[in-house]
């Protein structure tokens, strides 16, 4: 077990007043009076959120990196060539219409642990024993592009640098016309830490409820994700008869609603959904030829996961055949189920307990790029309370008290790292 110094005061104190305002001026871009944010990857908005970390880098001394995907890397090179680096952040991106603090908060968080570390390091004359790095991956949410943790899964040499960036938005563009776009298409060589802590909001309720303000996800789901088409014949919804109809949307709707009974037989370790339809020709008084699906399939189960695929293949062709129509499945994307590295969520446990919180263990279903990371550096998600449990919607808050809490244990915890190099190896 990692073994924590337990005075506090030990740890830097972060400058509230700057974390806070660093947030207000990050959601400016893309941000709406409703609290609403509007930052999907690599738009103009996101251009400009960029353009405002690299400001921000540049004037607090770190080294700039970008590279081939659009990941950012601000580097903090100041232990030397030899020793451990620790990276920290999350992402810049958001959904359309969704809130202001999914992901730029671990950003911004990480900006301010780390000027408060050097702060702190400056002012006790202490030779830090590990380097740092602040990191925006590319796509974390998925919206644009698909598939989700795009950036972090380039970086971790889970997908192809090639397939990432031809992927194509629903205008056709391309992620490497994009980042051509804005300015961001780099050229650095993949960034691999000795560790990876990321803070995020909750984005669910279970903090909130237990009473608690921190909680360590220990372990994430897995996903099976389709992108399926349901192929049939455009006519006039008035004069086609019933029976002679091959509607592509009727089958969509036959599925939707299989895909929830698979997710009620299943239980609470199945989570299904299909929340984004594409209708062609889209009209009316035209019976849709063409209607293409987003499905996800989540479970912590590598088992049950696999169920649910074999389920919904077969459900894919029943409500094919049910409706009249053809299917074609255009892309499949999986991502694994695992756990979180033992080390960082013990290293979490005490700092919390420093800083007289208890830690909630929790799994995360939602992705985060933390998991992409993990497969090839230890890694870990800390979160904070979302109020309400709400994320991905323009209600989605996180009070300043609870952000501020979140900061200090992730400058906390990178302050071990600064004392005494790469605990995890000790």
């Amino acid at each position: 077990m990692l073994e924590i110094r337990k005075d506090p005061s030990a740890f830097p104190g972060i400058d509230a007043e700057a974390l806070h305002r660093m947030m207000d001026e990050v959601s400016a871009f893309g941000g709406g009076p409703d609290g609403s944010m509007m930052r999907l990857t690599l738009s103009r908005e996101d251009g400009l959120a960029r353009d405002w970390l690299a400001a921000w880098f540049a004037q607090e001394g770190l080294r700039l990196e970008v590279d081939a995907i659009g990941n950012m890397y601000g580097f903090l090179d100041w232990a030397g060539r030899d020793a451990p680096c620790i990276m920290c952040g999350s992402h810049l991106d958001s959904q359309p219409n969704g809130g202001r603090f999914d992901g730029a908060y671990g950003v911004i968080a990480a900006c301010s642990a780390i000027e408060s570390i050097r702060r702190r390091v400056a002012e006790a004359g202490i030779t830090p024993k590990c380097n740092f790095v602040i990191v925006n991956w590319t796509n974390e949410e998925g919206a644009r592009f698909q598939p989700s943790l795009l950036g972090s899964s380039v970086n971790s040499g889970e997908i192809d640098l090639n397939f990432a960036l031809a992927r194509r938005d629903g205008s056709g563009v391309s992620v490497a016309e994009a980042l051509s776009e804005i300015g961001y298409a780099g050229k650095a060589a993949r960034v691999v830490p000795d560790a990876l802590i990321e803070i995020h909001i909750e984005g669910s309720a279970h903090l909130e409820k237990a009473g608690l303000r921190i909680g360590a996800f220990t372990r994430f789901w897995g996903a099976v994700k389709y992108r399926l088409a349901y192929l049939g014949r455009q006519a006039h919804t008035g004069p086609t008869p019933m029976a002679e109809r091959q509607d592509a949307l009727l089958a969509a709707a036959y599925l939707i609603a299989e895909l929830r009974d698979m997710a009620d037989k299943a239980g609470p370790d199945l989570h299904t959904s299909a929340a984004r339809l594409e209708v062609h020709p889209n009209s009316p008084n035209v019976v849709p030829a063409e209607a293409v699906m987003f499905i996800e399939l989540r479970s912590g189960s590598a088992e049950l996961l696999a169920w649910a695929e074999a389920e919904l293949k077969q459900k894919i062709a029943a409500c094919a055949a049910r409706a009249n129509t053809s299917f074609e499945v255009r892309s499949i994307d999986r991502r694994r189920a695992g756990e979180f590295d033992a080390g960082l969520i013990d290293l979490a446990e005490q700092t919390a307990k420093s800083l007289g919180q208890t830690v909630l263990r929790l799994d995360t279903i939602g992705g985060h790029d933390a998991v992409s990371m993990s497969a090839v550096t230890p890694a870990i998600v800390i979160g904070v309370p979302s109020v309400g449990g709400v994320i991905h919607h323009p209600t989605e808050f996180t009070t300043p008290e609870d952000r501020l809490l979140g900061t200090e244990l992730l400058a906390g915890m990178l302050w071990r790292f600064c004392l005494d190099g790469n605990i995890l190896k000790n």
